[in-house]
Protein backbone atom coordinates (compact mmCIF):
# COMPACT_ATOMS: atom_id res chain seq x y z
CA UNK A 1 0.00 0.00 0.00
CA UNK A 2 2.80 2.64 0.99
CA UNK A 3 4.31 1.50 -2.19
CA UNK A 4 1.24 2.24 -4.27
CA UNK A 5 0.98 5.30 -2.95
CA UNK A 6 4.51 6.53 -3.27
CA UNK A 7 4.93 5.45 -7.22
CA UNK A 8 1.12 7.57 -7.19
CA UNK A 9 2.89 10.66 -5.40
CA UNK A 10 5.76 10.27 -7.46
CA UNK A 11 4.30 10.00 -10.99
CA UNK A 12 2.44 13.47 -10.36
CA UNK A 13 5.14 14.72 -9.56
CA UNK A 14 7.31 13.70 -12.15
CA UNK A 15 4.11 14.85 -14.61
CA UNK A 16 4.26 18.75 -13.37
CA UNK A 17 8.05 18.37 -13.76
CA UNK A 18 7.77 17.26 -17.38
CA UNK A 19 5.48 20.11 -18.32
CA UNK A 20 7.73 22.77 -17.07
CA UNK A 21 10.73 21.95 -19.43
CA UNK A 22 9.52 24.32 -21.75
CA UNK A 23 7.62 26.95 -20.07
CA UNK A 24 8.78 30.57 -20.39
CA UNK A 25 9.48 31.45 -16.18
CA UNK A 26 11.17 27.74 -15.56
CA UNK A 27 15.30 27.50 -15.52
CA UNK A 28 17.26 24.61 -15.89
CA UNK A 29 18.29 25.14 -12.37
CA UNK A 30 14.29 25.21 -10.58
CA UNK A 31 13.42 22.10 -12.70
CA UNK A 32 16.60 20.42 -11.25
CA UNK A 33 15.90 21.77 -7.73
CA UNK A 34 12.07 20.02 -8.41
CA UNK A 35 13.18 17.07 -9.42
CA UNK A 36 16.15 16.43 -6.70
CA UNK A 37 13.43 16.86 -4.17
CA UNK A 38 11.44 13.98 -5.70
CA UNK A 39 14.36 11.39 -6.14
CA UNK A 40 15.15 11.72 -2.29
CA UNK A 41 11.93 10.15 -1.32
CA UNK A 42 12.52 6.75 -3.09
CA UNK A 43 14.26 3.80 -1.07
CA UNK A 44 17.63 2.59 -0.88
CA UNK A 45 18.23 -0.71 -2.14
CA UNK A 46 19.82 -3.69 -0.27
CA UNK A 47 21.38 -6.91 -1.26
CA UNK A 48 19.52 -10.07 -1.08
CA UNK A 49 21.46 -13.27 -0.03
CA UNK A 50 23.68 -15.97 -2.23
CA UNK A 51 24.24 -13.05 -4.87
CA UNK A 52 24.66 -14.33 -8.06
CA UNK A 53 28.08 -14.26 -10.12
CA UNK A 54 28.15 -12.08 -13.14
CA UNK A 55 30.81 -12.15 -15.97
CA UNK A 56 30.74 -10.13 -18.53
CA UNK A 57 33.31 -8.69 -21.13
CA UNK A 58 33.13 -4.92 -20.94
CA UNK A 59 36.41 -3.74 -19.56
CA UNK A 60 34.95 -1.07 -17.15
CA UNK A 61 31.25 -1.68 -15.70
CA UNK A 62 29.13 0.25 -13.09
CA UNK A 63 25.75 -0.47 -11.37
CA UNK A 64 24.30 2.65 -9.40
CA UNK A 65 21.22 3.33 -8.06
CA UNK A 66 19.68 6.56 -9.22
CA UNK A 67 18.22 7.62 -5.95
CA UNK A 68 20.97 7.21 -3.57
CA UNK A 69 23.81 6.80 -5.39
CA UNK A 70 25.20 3.70 -4.14
CA UNK A 71 27.13 1.23 -6.68
CA UNK A 72 25.45 -1.86 -7.10
CA UNK A 73 28.14 -3.63 -9.00
CA UNK A 74 31.56 -2.74 -10.10
CA UNK A 75 34.41 -4.33 -12.53
CA UNK A 76 37.71 -1.38 -13.06
CA UNK A 77 35.05 1.47 -11.89
CA UNK A 78 38.37 3.16 -11.14
CA UNK A 79 39.81 2.73 -14.16
CA UNK A 80 40.65 5.63 -16.79
CA UNK A 81 39.41 5.09 -20.16
CA UNK A 82 38.42 6.96 -23.44
CA UNK A 83 34.73 7.13 -23.72
CA UNK A 84 33.59 8.74 -27.00
CA UNK A 85 30.11 10.34 -27.59
CA UNK A 86 29.79 9.86 -23.92
CA UNK A 87 31.88 12.72 -23.53
CA UNK A 88 28.39 14.97 -24.87
CA UNK A 89 26.76 14.17 -21.30
CA UNK A 90 29.08 16.63 -19.83
CA UNK A 91 28.51 19.09 -22.90
CA UNK A 92 24.98 19.03 -22.89
CA UNK A 93 24.44 19.39 -18.59
CA UNK A 94 26.48 22.44 -19.16
CA UNK A 95 24.41 24.29 -21.96
CA UNK A 96 21.30 23.23 -19.63
CA UNK A 97 22.78 24.93 -17.28
CA UNK A 98 23.85 27.97 -19.06
CA UNK A 99 21.77 28.61 -21.74
CA UNK A 100 18.07 29.44 -23.17
CA UNK A 101 16.40 26.55 -25.00
CA UNK A 102 15.00 29.00 -27.17
CA UNK A 103 18.41 30.75 -27.76
CA UNK A 104 19.23 30.89 -31.34
CA UNK A 105 22.82 29.73 -32.16
CA UNK A 106 24.58 30.58 -35.79
CA UNK A 107 26.18 27.15 -37.23
CA UNK A 108 30.40 27.73 -37.74
CA UNK A 109 31.51 26.49 -40.95
CA UNK A 110 34.14 24.51 -38.64
CA UNK A 111 30.97 23.30 -36.63
CA UNK A 112 29.39 21.83 -39.71
CA UNK A 113 32.80 20.31 -41.24
CA UNK A 114 32.95 18.27 -37.56
CA UNK A 115 33.84 14.93 -38.62
CA UNK A 116 31.43 11.40 -37.08
CA UNK A 117 28.24 11.63 -36.50
CA UNK A 118 26.21 14.29 -37.74
CA UNK A 119 23.33 15.46 -39.14
CA UNK A 120 24.84 17.35 -41.95
CA UNK A 121 24.32 21.48 -40.30
CA UNK A 122 24.44 24.13 -42.78
CA UNK A 123 27.38 27.10 -42.11
CA UNK A 124 25.63 29.80 -41.39
CA UNK A 125 22.49 27.92 -40.39
CA UNK A 126 20.08 29.36 -37.22
CA UNK A 127 18.59 26.79 -35.29
CA UNK A 128 17.41 27.20 -31.68
CA UNK A 129 19.46 25.61 -28.82
CA UNK A 130 16.66 22.97 -28.00
CA UNK A 131 16.92 21.59 -31.42
CA UNK A 132 20.58 21.27 -31.29
CA UNK A 133 20.33 19.09 -28.06
CA UNK A 134 18.23 17.00 -29.25
CA UNK A 135 20.47 16.11 -32.21
CA UNK A 136 23.36 15.98 -29.68
CA UNK A 137 21.50 13.87 -27.08
CA UNK A 138 19.56 11.73 -29.84
CA UNK A 139 21.44 11.23 -32.42
CA UNK A 140 24.46 11.72 -30.89
CA UNK A 141 25.39 14.43 -33.54
CA UNK A 142 29.14 15.98 -33.29
CA UNK A 143 28.24 18.79 -35.99
CA UNK A 144 25.53 19.86 -33.38
CA UNK A 145 27.42 19.45 -30.07
CA UNK A 146 30.23 21.39 -31.81
CA UNK A 147 28.06 23.99 -32.53
CA UNK A 148 26.36 24.01 -28.80
CA UNK A 149 30.01 24.56 -27.13
CA UNK A 150 30.77 27.39 -29.90
CA UNK A 151 27.30 28.79 -29.13
CA UNK A 152 28.01 28.95 -25.35
CA UNK A 153 31.71 29.94 -24.99
CA UNK A 154 32.61 31.51 -28.54
CA UNK A 155 34.89 28.82 -28.77
CA UNK A 156 35.37 25.01 -28.73
CA UNK A 157 38.60 25.80 -26.26
CA UNK A 158 36.89 27.62 -23.96
CA UNK A 159 34.17 25.21 -23.68
CA UNK A 160 37.07 22.82 -23.28
CA UNK A 161 38.04 24.99 -19.74
CA UNK A 162 34.50 25.27 -18.63
CA UNK A 163 33.91 21.28 -18.78
CA UNK A 164 36.95 20.55 -17.00
CA UNK A 165 35.74 23.24 -14.12
CA UNK A 166 32.65 21.39 -14.10
CA UNK A 167 34.07 17.87 -13.32
CA UNK A 168 36.21 19.26 -10.79
CA UNK A 169 33.28 20.57 -9.10
CA UNK A 170 31.92 17.53 -9.53
CA UNK A 171 34.37 15.74 -7.77
CA UNK A 172 35.18 13.64 -11.27
CA UNK A 173 38.93 13.60 -10.28
CA UNK A 174 40.12 10.56 -13.08
CA UNK A 175 38.21 12.63 -15.65
CA UNK A 176 39.44 15.00 -18.15
CA UNK A 177 37.88 16.49 -21.95
CA UNK A 178 40.43 17.80 -24.10
CA UNK A 179 37.30 18.15 -26.68
CA UNK A 180 33.07 18.81 -26.59
CA UNK A 181 32.27 15.33 -28.60
CA UNK A 182 34.36 12.61 -27.70
CA UNK A 183 36.74 12.36 -29.92
CA UNK A 184 40.09 10.26 -29.40
CA UNK A 185 42.84 12.18 -27.48
CA UNK A 186 44.84 11.17 -24.35
CA UNK A 187 43.51 13.79 -22.75
CA UNK A 188 40.12 13.19 -23.20
CA UNK A 189 39.09 10.22 -20.72
CA UNK A 190 37.20 8.76 -17.54
CA UNK A 191 35.96 6.12 -16.05
CA UNK A 192 32.97 4.21 -15.04
CA UNK A 193 32.78 5.09 -11.67
CA UNK A 194 32.62 8.85 -12.42
CA UNK A 195 30.94 8.48 -15.44
CA UNK A 196 27.94 6.87 -13.25
CA UNK A 197 28.07 10.18 -11.04
CA UNK A 198 28.07 12.32 -14.50
CA UNK A 199 24.94 10.14 -15.74
CA UNK A 200 23.13 10.56 -12.52
CA UNK A 201 23.65 14.10 -12.53
CA UNK A 202 22.43 14.41 -16.07
CA UNK A 203 19.45 12.42 -15.39
CA UNK A 204 18.11 14.56 -13.18
CA UNK A 205 17.59 17.57 -15.70
CA UNK A 206 13.99 16.82 -17.23
CA UNK A 207 15.01 17.79 -20.59
CA UNK A 208 17.68 15.01 -20.88
CA UNK A 209 15.17 12.27 -19.75
CA UNK A 210 12.62 13.43 -22.33
CA UNK A 211 15.04 13.73 -24.87
CA UNK A 212 17.04 10.71 -24.00
CA UNK A 213 13.95 8.47 -24.38
CA UNK A 214 13.03 9.60 -28.10
CA UNK A 215 13.78 7.61 -30.96
CA UNK A 216 12.78 9.99 -33.94
CA UNK A 217 12.42 13.29 -34.54
CA UNK A 218 12.58 16.02 -37.07
CA UNK A 219 14.19 19.38 -36.32
CA UNK A 220 14.40 22.27 -38.78
CA UNK A 221 16.55 25.62 -38.82
CA UNK A 222 14.67 28.91 -37.48
CA UNK A 223 13.15 29.63 -40.88
CA UNK A 224 11.95 26.06 -41.40
CA UNK A 225 13.99 25.48 -44.97
CA UNK A 226 16.43 23.12 -43.56
CA UNK A 227 15.26 19.91 -41.89
CA UNK A 228 17.56 17.42 -40.14
CA UNK A 229 16.03 14.06 -39.14
CA UNK A 230 17.34 12.49 -35.63
CA UNK A 231 17.76 8.78 -35.06
CA UNK A 232 18.70 7.30 -31.37
CA UNK A 233 21.90 5.34 -31.25
CA UNK A 234 20.04 3.99 -28.13
CA UNK A 235 19.24 0.41 -30.06
CA UNK A 236 17.09 -0.61 -26.86
CA UNK A 237 15.02 2.14 -26.62
CA UNK A 238 11.19 0.41 -27.34
CA UNK A 239 13.03 -2.69 -27.09
CA UNK A 240 13.47 -3.24 -23.58
CA UNK A 241 10.60 -1.36 -21.38
CA UNK A 242 12.60 -1.01 -18.63
CA UNK A 243 15.29 1.42 -20.67
CA UNK A 244 14.68 4.75 -20.64
CA UNK A 245 17.47 6.27 -21.84
CA UNK A 246 20.75 7.18 -21.75
CA UNK A 247 23.62 7.74 -24.13
CA UNK A 248 25.64 5.42 -26.37
CA UNK A 249 29.54 6.04 -27.03
CA UNK A 250 31.87 4.72 -29.97
CA UNK A 251 35.24 5.49 -31.25
CA UNK A 252 38.36 3.27 -32.34
CA UNK A 253 40.06 3.50 -29.12
CA UNK A 254 36.86 3.56 -26.63
CA UNK A 255 35.53 0.82 -28.21
CA UNK A 256 31.22 0.26 -27.79
CA UNK A 257 30.22 1.69 -24.64
CA UNK A 258 27.16 2.73 -23.26
CA UNK A 259 25.55 4.28 -20.50
CA UNK A 260 21.31 3.55 -19.43
CA UNK A 261 19.14 4.84 -17.38
CA UNK A 262 16.59 1.85 -16.20
CA UNK A 263 13.66 1.06 -14.28
CA UNK A 264 12.07 -2.31 -13.00
CA UNK A 265 8.17 -2.68 -12.73
CA UNK A 266 8.00 -1.09 -8.99
CA UNK A 267 9.59 1.88 -10.15
CA UNK A 268 13.60 1.63 -9.00
CA UNK A 269 16.15 3.46 -11.47
CA UNK A 270 19.31 2.43 -11.67
CA UNK A 271 22.47 3.72 -14.03
CA UNK A 272 24.59 1.61 -15.45
CA UNK A 273 27.92 1.79 -16.90
CA UNK A 274 29.43 -0.40 -19.70
CA UNK A 275 32.97 0.78 -21.79
CA UNK A 276 34.40 -1.43 -24.00
CA UNK A 277 32.38 -3.81 -24.20
CA UNK A 278 32.16 -6.65 -26.61
CA UNK A 279 27.89 -6.20 -26.80
CA UNK A 280 27.43 -3.58 -25.27
CA UNK A 281 23.23 -3.88 -25.47
CA UNK A 282 23.15 -7.53 -24.62
CA UNK A 283 25.74 -6.82 -21.68
CA UNK A 284 22.99 -4.10 -20.56
CA UNK A 285 20.50 -6.00 -20.47
CA UNK A 286 22.21 -8.82 -18.68
CA UNK A 287 23.21 -6.10 -15.98
CA UNK A 288 19.94 -5.26 -15.53
CA UNK A 289 18.70 -8.63 -15.31
CA UNK A 290 21.36 -9.64 -12.51
CA UNK A 291 20.88 -5.96 -10.67
CA UNK A 292 16.45 -5.83 -10.55
CA UNK A 293 17.07 -10.17 -9.47
CA UNK A 294 19.84 -9.30 -6.92
CA UNK A 295 18.71 -6.29 -4.98
CA UNK A 296 15.47 -5.07 -3.17
CA UNK A 297 14.51 -1.61 -2.76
Amino acid sequence: MVLTLLNLYLSSLLHTASANIFAAQETPQTINQEYSSIINILPEPYQKENLTPLELGAKSIVVMDLNTGKILYEKNADERRPIGSITKLMTDSIILDENSLNGVAIVSDKAAKTDGSKIWLYPSEKITVASLLYASIIHSANDATYALAEHNAGSAEKFIEKMNRKAEMLGLKSTKFSNPVGFDDENNYSTAKDIAILARIAYKKPFIRQAASTSKMEISSIDNKIKHKLESTNNLLGKDKRIKGLKTGHTMEAGFSFVSAAENSYGNDIITVVLDSPDRFKETQTLLDWTFNNFTW
